[in-house]
């Protein structure tokens, strides 16, 4: 009989992760009850807030626990179901992955259409990620048409998807990356500006992309990248605070900017966000992002590991900022042509 292969926590990271943080486990296949389906696994993500449910702390989603699988997005075919609407053959996307083969809730899984594009798409610029960046630039940021746009991350999932949805609403964008190819990449999808911040003086490559400033600051790092932000914001200027992976790993707090005082005089506004309180914009996200992906307006890009077992050090390479677009694990079979 097939064994089922998942990922377990074995021990809370200190600092950064490490592979032994992280142990592969076999279980019994599991069997579908009343109004659950079973899934085979194809791909899974990793995604920096995954970090956070690591520690054990309150959060806005409850720590992962020692011993017990992860979990996290995942898509897969439909190998049994006892659930009315999800027959067998049908493609979902659900929040079990880590894991081979998964049962999940018939309410807890998103029916995708394997046939109008790639399943792992809906993972990346068709799933959260895609929706992250939606709802960031137009709910929160109230992004409009040819403002100065400045993000970081940016050749990540998220700012990735963010830069080329301002440059379709005719922004101009500018993109701070981790490396010289990232830098590269950026460029190709239509970045007016684009550095790596490694190497770069960050406030200066601002004032360069934008003597007159940026209106808005859509926020993955933290850190010396929102201070060089808060520099850079024009008056009634808006910051996106989406994430902040430069802090993640850290073990005390550091010092957060030293320009805070900018904020009033400048009159900015700082608003985080979690995009699970946004799912009901699901629909009008999907229907605009279908097409700009279909038109070219978007384009969706993955970096894939091979294997379960490589999932670990999928996540710990996505906290060293080794992907382009979104970080995946391919786990199974895709879909059958």
């Amino acid at each position: 009989a097939e064994k089922n292969r998942e990922i377990r926590l074995v021990s809370r990271p200190q600092g950064v992760p490490r592979a032994e943080d992280f142990e592969l486990a076999e279980s019994p296949l599991p069997e579908p009850g009343e109004g659950e389906i079973l899934v085979r696994n194809a791909f899974m993500s990793v995604d920096p807030y995954m970090r956070g449910r690591m520690n054990d702390v309150k959060s806005y989603v409850p720590p992962f626990q020692i011993g017990e699988a992860l979990t996290g997005g995942a898509v897969g075919e439909v190998v049994a179901s006892r659930a009315e609407g999800i027959a067998e053959g049908d493609w979902v996307s659900h929040m079990h992955g880590w894991r081979e083969w998964a049962v999940v809730e018939a309410r807890g899984a998103q029916k995708i259409d394997a046939a109008a594009a790639r399943p792992e798409a809906y993972l990346g610029v068709l799933g959260i990620t895609g929706l992250t960046a939606y709802i960031g630039l137009f709910d929160i940021g109230q992004l409009t048409d040819g403002e100065t746009v400045f993000v970081s991350g940016a050749a990540g999932a998220v700012g990735s998807v963010v830069g080329q949805i301002a440059k379709a609403k005719g922004c101009t964008v500018i993109g701070s990356a981790g490396s010289a190819e990232k830098v590269a990449w950026l460029r190709e999808l239509g970045f007016d500006h684009a550095f790596d911040y490694k190497t770069a003086d960050l406030r200066g490559e601002l004032a360069e992309a934008a003597p007159r400033g940026i209106e808005l600051y859509f926020d993955n790092v933290g850190g010396d990248h929102l201070q060089a932000a808060l520099g850079a914001l024009r008056p009634h200027g808006r910051v996106v605070a989406c994430g902040m992976i430069s802090r993640y790993n850290d073990e005390r707090p550091v010092p957060g900017p030293t320009n805070l005082a900018l904020i009033v005089g400048k009159r900015l506004r700082l608003q985080g966000f979690i995009v699970s309180d946004h799912l009901d914009r699901h629909p009008a996200f999907l229907a605009e992002m279908s097409g700009w992906l279909r038109d070219g307006t978007v384009v969706g890009r993955e970096t894939v590991i091979d294997g379960i077992e490589s999932a670990p050090g999928a996540f710990i390479g996505l906290l060293r900022g080794e992907n382009l677009g979104k970080m995946l694990v391919r786990i199974g079979p895709a879909p059958r042509s």
